[in-house]
């Protein structure tokens, strides 16, 4: 009885399977990747009301970040200014500026201004700013260096992993308390001599649980 397929079919299933397991293999990798917050997140630049250039004043000026985010040793959230906050300044600097005119005018009618949030948690994950900060974490280890951008943006994912990342092995990132808000800070050659001083000093020992994060 003549054969019906020819005999290269008999490899056939064998090919499907292994052909199957890269396709599998692709579209696992491709979403890995660019479904994952390092790509959908880094980089994210939303436009402001207000053309504020960090680079400006924190980087030029030289302006600590506490100056207008001057809750976010005490509270969960570095604060956003309130209006009063830039006018200090601008009542004298600049006080004709069209830049400035969104900020006169919310001081004017006491309406605050709208700014764009740029890091954004979801709402089932808890970060709260000032255990981290008297811990010694520099602002720079997520935020990135603020005194070099002109528009504030997204430098690093803040996706779990990424936390877990640090609070697994935090000792690049523990700073003396006076330079948490320094901008380019380089660890000494004896960081990891200083992290575990400091960790034994201030009892830091970051928890991995669920509910460390998850209420």
């Amino acid at each position: 009885m003549a054969q019906i397929f020819p005999k290269w079919t008999n490899t056939l299933p064998l090919i499907l399977a292994v052909g199957g397991v890269f396709l599998l293999s692709g579209v696992t990798g491709f979403f890995w990747y660019y479904g994952s917050p390092k790509y959908t997140d880094v980089g994210y630049r939303p436009i402001q009301p207000v053309a504020y250039s960090h680079k400006v004043h924190a980087g030029d000026l030289g302006m600590d970040c506490r100056y207008c985010h001057n809750y976010v040793e005490t509270s969960q959230e570095a604060n956003v200014p309130p209006t009063q906050t830039c006018m200090n300044c601008h009542t004298l600097v600049l006080p004709e500026s069209e830049k400035l005119l969104p900020v006169r005018e919310s001081w004017a009618t006491d309406k605050p201004i709208e700014w764009v949030r740029v890091h954004m948690l979801p709402e089932y994950a808890y970060f709260p700013h000032s255990p981290h900060l008297r811990a010694g974490v520099g602002c720079e280890s997520c935020h990135g260096n603020v005194a070099e951008m002109e528009v504030v943006m997204q430098s690093q994912p803040l996706s779990m992993s990424w936390c877990l990342e640090c609070h697994r092995n935090p000792d690049m990132h523990l700073r003396p308390s006076d330079q948490i808000t320094v901008m380019g800070w380089q660890a000494p050659d004896n960081q990891l001599e200083f992290a575990a001083r400091i960790k034994k000093e201030k009892n830091i020992n970051p928890p991995e649980n669920c509910s460390a994060c998850h209420f």
